[in-house]
């Protein structure tokens, strides 16, 4: 066998066990990482009724647009969880981080793990990081894989809209986009959201 044709195998060998390696780490990662919860009640395809529980939140508001707000949202929320910037214990990353309009700016949001409630929680450093507790809620979600782009969130909320309106159901306010994942996973891999909360 020709030495170059030796060095091509081991190279393909290599880049096999980097991409086994990344794909194991990837498990192992989200295996790791709580995620809210919610009871199923109705399914079709990628779209799907919850029911959440009560989710305790640290939330911060931002301007620009939606992929601006979430990146300048999680650095903030970041540090108040892994206390960087307070005293007191670390708390868990968990899944998914939010983001919904509120008027001209954008609220992002960091849900806490499940056996936290206000009162056990460490006060952030300042003013910026909002801690608060979101009511029980019903709502529809849709489910779709990609990189996070505008066109590709409005095509699944247009989707997702479109078939509620056939349901007869009605919604109450802006949407809520939901990352599951971090910036490293490939598009095919990811796991992203819209929500909207639904009229009694």
């Amino acid at each position: 066998m020709k030495k170059a044709t030796r060095m091509l195998i081991f190279l393909a060998l290599g880049l096999v066990a980097v991409v086994v390696g990344l794909a194991l780490f990837w498990f192992v990662q989200t295996r790791n990482v709580e995620i809210a919860r919610y009871e199923v009640i109705e399914a079709e395809g990628a779209i799907e009724i919850r029911a959440y529980p009560a989710l305790v939140v640290a939330e911060v508001e931002r301007s620009g647009s939606r992929d601006q707000a979430v990146r300048a949202g999680f650095g903030p929320l970041a540090r108040y969880i892994f206390a960087k910037e307070r005293e007191g214990e670390k708390i868990a990353m968990t899944a998914p981080v939010t983001q919904k309009a509120d008027g001209e700016s954008w609220t992002v949001q960091f849900i806490m793990p499940s056996g936290y409630d206000l009162a056990r929680l460490p006060s952030p450093a300042g003013t910026d990081v909002t801690l608060r507790e979101l009511p029980p809620a019903k709502r529809a979600a849709i489910r779709f894989s990609g990189w996070w782009s505008d066109e590709l969130f409005r095509e699944k909320d247009e989707a997702l809209r479109a078939w509620l309106a056939a349901k007869g159901m009605a919604t109450l306010g802006t949407p809520t986009f939901a990352y599951y994942n971090d910036p490293f996973t490939p598009g095919f891999l990811r796991r992203n959201e819209i929500l909207y909360d639904l009229a009694p």
